[in-house]
């Protein structure tokens, strides 16, 4: 089986501070894995590095086969996947339409297929009746939709997902699951992070936990549902399982 993710050693530094450090990967192609982990763990950073926002202070990546350290592989690689960043990173003054045609256009597609794929999408993220607005008008959900919407729009292989579902309207995240859901059936692999333990237990095949930089857990979702609940393997992962809740005095009898 291919691994459409792995990396060895992968390790990112801001000064002293390790963000990233030694990460070690394997993730199979045609998986939907969920990377879990508390808030500045270094899943956004991870992600940065994976898709080259990022360049990394050591280690190695390779992406479907290919070796991220080498231009030229790292440049063919880009083609075969599609990102929504943390930052969205959107171009304010373009309108869904506009946008969507200048990445489909980076990525060298068909003027009908672009045309054909925008209509598709923005309709259904629920935003064809907002085709006159420009993105700087957009509320951060639809600004998030539109995002999701120009990651899918070249058919990825592999789909990077920084908190996808955050801001988004629940019948816009039904018609995101199901969409995820069948572009995995056909072969194609999500990386995903969210702090919504109930969506990553509902969509993914598989899991990875960070935390302090470093990778404390990776399994597979049966494995996990073998021994209880994601919450219970994720708080055992992190420290968490045993922490004591803080008591507000004010609110204490």
């Amino acid at each position: 089986m291919m691994l459409a993710v792995e990396t060895s050693g992968l390790t990112r530094c801001f000064g002293e501070v390790r963000a990233v450090d030694c990460l070690d990967l394997r993730i199979e192609a045609g998986r939907f894995y969920g990377f879990l982990g508390p808030n500045g763990a270094g899943k956004s950073t991870t992600i940065k590095m994976l898709t080259g926002l990022l360049a990394p202070s050591s280690g190695s990546m390779r992406l479907l086969g290919q070796e991220l350290a080498d231009p030229e592989q790292a440049r063919e690689v880009k083609r075969r996947i599609g990102v929504v960043p943390e930052n969205l990173a959107l171009f304010d003054n373009l309108t869904a339409r506009e946008y969507l045609t200048f990445v489909g256009r980076m990525y060298l597609l068909p003027a009908a297929v672009i045309r054909d794929r925008s209509r598709e999408l923005l309709q259904m993220m629920s935003l064809d009746h907002e085709e006159k607005k420009l993105a700087l008008e957009y509320s951060h959900g639809m600004k998030k939709k539109l995002a999701l919407a120009a990651a899918l729009l070249p058919n990825p292989e592999l789909l990077f997902l920084d908190e996808p579902f955050e801001g988004v309207d629940a019948v816009s995240s039904r018609v995101l699951r199901d969409t995820l859901k069948r572009f995995v059936q056909r072969g194609a692999t999500v990386f995903l992070t969210s702090h919504v333990l109930e969506i990553v237990e509902k969509l993914c095949t598989d899991v990875g936990i960070i935390a302090r930089g470093r990778l404390v857990c990776q399994t597979s979702m049966e494995e996990v549902r073998k021994d209880g609940s994601l919450e219970e393997r994720f708080l055992a992962a992190v420290g968490g399982g045993q922490a004591e809740v803080q008591k507000l005095s004010w609110l204490e009898d």
